[in-house]
């Protein structure tokens, strides 16, 4: 009896696990021509369709366009319904950092290639690309996740943000608006989740050639309504012959990174500005006023 009531248990937190599943919350996405993008929990990962047979001639021109090397090794993942390949490349950041790209060529249902790629940070997540993979398969991903291509208004954690015209994104979750600010964000799981988000944007930024980190300090804000604390960073690009530096024509870039708790989710997001940009009279870019405010 104990066993079969155990038996009972696992299934039912199975089941609400299931139901409790909020991904449609958390989950954004955009499509373009050519790819989807998506971003959940801080990672980011997209999926592209070439219209190919899964053959090894096909695949061998595939690979060239996302730099995968005949020496690279190439597993079946069998857990996968669908006929795949797998491919995972890494790279070390810092000696606590390894960026990790992990690549699925996937069969598809029209007998057609998809490539699903995830980015990510130090421990791949299989259970994480498989639930994803067979979400994107099966055309299970909905349509309310998806943003317009044309900014009108952004979804923000759950509020609906009005931006105008002059706007664009960059990526998933990344809106820039020209002299007036750009930033990026993810809805995680927990908070947790979240601080390691922004902390590893923050090594990734800094670890970069021609960066230098003029100041850092912690400082009182308000997030969405919020009193929290922001790591408040100015990075001097001068040295660096960056396309993003030499385009805005700024010279240093002011950066805020928080992680919260917002309307129940929990919220990585950084948001910047160059010297040059439009600055109110409270220190900040316009695009950073609609979620944040400094403490006075």
């Amino acid at each position: 009896m104990k066993k079969t009531t155990s038996l009972l248990l696992l299934f039912l937190s199975a089941f609400v696990y299931c139901q409790n599943d909020d991904f449609s919350q958390r989950l954004k996405a955009i499509n373009t021509q050519s790819a989807t993008y998506y971003n959940i929990d801080g990672i980011d990962f997209s999926s592209q369709t070439y219209n190919y047979d899964f053959s090894e001639k096909s695949l061998k021109k595939i690979y060239k366009k996302f730099d995968i090397k005949d020496s690279d090794l190439k597993t079946k993942d069998e857990s996968l319904s669908n006929n795949n390949l797998h491919v995972v490349k890494t790279k070390k950041i810092t000696d606590n950092l390894v960026q990790t790209n992990s690549y699925y060529f996937v069969e598809d249902n029209n007998k057609t290639i998809t490539i699903i790629w995830f980015g990510y940070f130090n421990k791949p997540e299989a259970d994480f690309e498989k639930q994803y993979i067979n979400r994107i398969i099966k055309n299970e991903i909905p349509e309310e996740v998806f943003e317009s291509m044309t900014i009108d208004s952004i979804g923000f954690a759950g509020r609906k943000i009005r931006l105008g015209n002059n706007c664009s994104w960059t990526n998933v979750n990344t809106v820039q608006c020209p002299y007036n600010g750009e930033m990026n964000w993810s809805v995680h799981k927990n908070i947790e989740s979240a601080k390691t988000a922004v902390d590893n944007q923050f090594t990734i930024t800094k670890s970069k050639g021609g960066i230098k980190v003029i100041s850092e300090e912690q400082t009182t804000v308000v997030f969405e309504g919020t009193e929290t604390t922001a790591k408040k960073i100015v990075f001097d690009f001068t040295g660096m012959k960056s396309l993003l530096a030499g385009m805005s024509g700024g010279k240093t870039l002011t950066v805020y990174y928080v992680a919260e708790k917002v309307r129940d989710n929990y919220v990585s997001c950084v948001m910047s500005f160059w010297n040059n940009d439009n600055i109110t009279k409270d220190g900040l870019a316009p695009l950073l006023e609609e979620v944040m405010h400094l403490k006075i």
